[in-house]
């Protein structure tokens, strides 16, 4: 068991230190932490702008609701196109480069580079989410903070990139060339978020369909409610994608 962790944790060490020095992980950070920054200012100088007029409204919508969230609705809109692309080597790459071999004849399971290259990619996209929370945070001494709604809206989005990034490296996993990767994972995560569309515009509310869809399953957490089976679904969809990524590198050491 000591053992598994430990290549666990070397394949995540090295695939970290890439992340620090490719350029394009740096790039999306610098481009998308700025467009936050902006949307943020944006945001807070409408609510400033609003205060005398809710004022009058003692149950009117606060300052999560009105910077907190959207800030956050804005981070999960830019997730679909910069999670593929940060995800979109970490197999593929190794493939191309024809180094994922090398990592096979090292005795490395299938299930830990897998999961290594995961919780890399993971723990960026955790620290962009921590550096977006940053900005409304700084003012939680100046206005009435609703800790609990940012908290389930902080969860339904962690739940989220943790989704996304597992649908990055099974799409990797699979993968011939990192741009195949990235063009499949964005469209199997718009896919996801959207399969519902037709039905709501038929105005069917539930089934399966509805189920299915990432919006059913995030929007509540952003509005503040958290359920058992939202988490669920997020869970369910990263085990299976990270199964499956597992798979195929299994038959990739069959094959040699």
């Amino acid at each position: 068991m000591s053992q598994l962790l430990m290549n666990t944790a070397a394949v995540a060490r090295l695939e970290w230190r890439r992340l620090l020095v490719r350029p394009l992980a740096w790039v999306l950070a610098a481009l998308t932490v700025a467009w936050l920054a902006w949307n943020f200012t944006l945001l807070l100088g409408s609510f400033l702008g609003g205060q005398i007029q809710r004022a009058a409204q003692p149950d009117g919508p606060g300052f999560i609701d009105l910077v907190g969230v959207p800030l956050l609705g804005q981070l999960a809109q830019l997730a679909f196109l910069v999670v593929p692309l940060l995800g979109m080597s970490v197999i593929a790459g190794e493939r191309r480069n024809g180094t994922l071999p090398l990592m096979f004849a090292a005795g490395v399971p299938a299930s830990r580079i897998v999961l290594g290259k995961y919780l890399a990619i993971l723990g960026w996209l955790l620290l962009w989410l921590a550096l977006t929370l940053a900005m409304p945070l700084v003012l939680m001494h100046a206005t009435h903070f609703d800790w609990g709604k940012l908290a389930a809206a902080t969860l339904g989005l962690a739940l989220m990139l943790a989704t996304l990034a597992a649908i990055a490296v099974a799409c990797s996993s699979f993968a011939s060339h990192p741009a195949i990767a990235a063009a499949a994972a964005l469209i199997i995560a718009l896919a996801l978020w959207g399969v519902n569309f037709g039905a709501q515009m038929a105005g069917i509310n539930g089934g399966a369909i509805n189920w299915l869809a990432m919006s059913t399953h995030l929007q509540p957490m952003l509005r503040g409610l958290m359920s058992s089976t939202d988490i669920v679904w997020f869970v369910l969809f990263t085990t299976l994608s990270l199964a499956l990524a597992t798979r195929r590198l299994d038959a990739d050491r069959e094959r040699g």
